[in-house]
């Protein structure tokens, strides 16, 4: 960790990404915001792309990365070559309560947990429990997205379980969404009363304004797919919508595979394309926001950052939600969405290069979407922690 100098009170912020780079890219923003203020460390639990910008003010510790093996399989693995999983929770138990203890920190952010992350009770319980045994304990704040996973087995126990843990340990919710597109409570239906103030921040994005377009003079399909780790199905159909159905109507098809995409299926993907004039395969780009704004028509899923590129370019968009095993978090979104006007729903059932190609046809010359969502998520969290730490019970209301 390389240290921030600065006298201000410190934030520790722990945040876990197991499949895409959602969650973290919404706590460095939030990190980011909260830096104009505080001495903010960041603690990622998952791997971390390379192409990654971190926030001046902000001070990233990379714990050994612990992640989902991909595709179908949810069951958690040490990504660390030669460290077992046994191995990686205790060298993060021990990294984590040894940061809290050098930070000091005014207030503790636990992104996601107990809402979600249930498999890394093993070492946020003890750092809670850390937490609120040490001399001035700070304040405990939840940050969580908009929408959580449901309808798993015992889904009701779960949701008493972690209102339960809520209430024991923090002393505030941070709801990044807007109550006007879904509540909390939409997806999240205890029987036990929670007593932790819920608040409502807004979506967190980088930027609130809306990207500037440069069009390239060529009708442009824009394909993406998160960080890619359960991407390549619908990045290949892309891929084929071109060569077969787009290719000779004169549009040009840019896929961004994420960092994340296997490199097999990337090589597959790019086999496509030697072969199909006017479709380009790219690894990552860092603005994908305005690539849309610039793009014709976007062909994605529904995870939160990449809808909100989408909200605030307003490029015409088919997503298609990630649903395998029982997550529903995407598709409750692109449903939302949907009523808004802002994108159109392809089910995953419903994935072929034809039907893709039917969509993103249907796409082209659409008029650009401006729902009005409130986009101010990262500046509000912010303010919100630093009335919590000062102010002690202003946050309650």
């Amino acid at each position: 960790m390389t240290r921030v100098a600065t006298s201000r009170p410190a934030i520790l912020f722990y945040s876990q990404h197991s499949v895409g780079l959602g969650h973290f890219v919404r706590s460095l923003s939030i990190a980011g915001a909260l830096a104009e203020r505080f001495r903010v460390v960041l603690v990622s639990g998952g791997t971390i792309p390379k192409t990654i910008t971190v926030p001046t003010g902000v001070e990233l510790v990379a714990l050994a990365p612990i992640g989902s093996r991909g595709g179908a399989d949810t069951s958690l693995a040490s990504l660390t070559p030669g460290l077992s999983i046994e191995e990686a929770w205790e060298r993060r138990l021990t990294t984590l309560l040894d940061l809290f203890d050098v930070v000091g920190p005014v207030a503790l952010l636990v992104e996601l947990f107990p809402l979600g992350r249930r498999k890394f009770a093993r070492e946020v319980v003890p750092l809670l429990e850390h937490a609120r045994a040490a001399r001035g304990a700070p304040r405990i704040v939840c940050s969580v997205r908009d929408i959580l996973v449901t309808g798993g087995r015992d889904q009701g126990a779960k949701d008493n379980e972690a209102t339960l843990r809520l209430n024991h340990y923090f002393d505030a919710v941070l709801v990044h969404g807007d109550p006007t597109v879904i509540r909390l409570e939409d997806t999240f239906r205890p029987t036990v009363e929670l007593r932790v103030p819920v608040h409502y921040t807004g979506y967190v994005v980088p930027r609130r304004e809306r990207p500037r377009a440069t069009p390239t003079g060529q009708p442009e399909v824009l394909v993406s797919a998160g960080g890619g780790k359960v991407g390549a199905g619908l990045l290949r159909s892309a891929a084929l919508a071109h060569e077969r159905h787009l290719a000779d109507r004169g549009l040009r098809t840019r896929i961004v595979t994420g960092p994340f995409l296997d490199d097999e299926e990337v090589r597959a993907l790019e086999s496509i394309s030697a072969n199909a004039p006017g479709l380009h395969i790219e690894r990552f780009i860092p603005d994908l926001a305005s690539a849309m704004a610039s793009a014709s028509a976007s062909i994605s899923q529904c995870g939160y950052n990449t809808a909100l590129d989408i909200v605030r370019s307003g490029v015409p968009s088919v997503v298609v939600p990630h649903d395998e095993g029982r997550e529903t978090e995407q598709a409750e979104r692109a449903r939302r969405l949907a009523a808004l006007g802002v994108v159109r729903v392809l089910d995953s059932s419903e994935l072929t290069p034809r039907h893709l190609a039917d969509e993103v046809l249907g796409l082209l010359g659409a008029d650009r979407s401006h729902a009005v969502i409130d986009l101010d998520g990262a500046r509000t969290s912010a303010r919100l922690v630093a009335e919590l730490v000062g102010a002690g019970s202003a946050m309650h209301g």
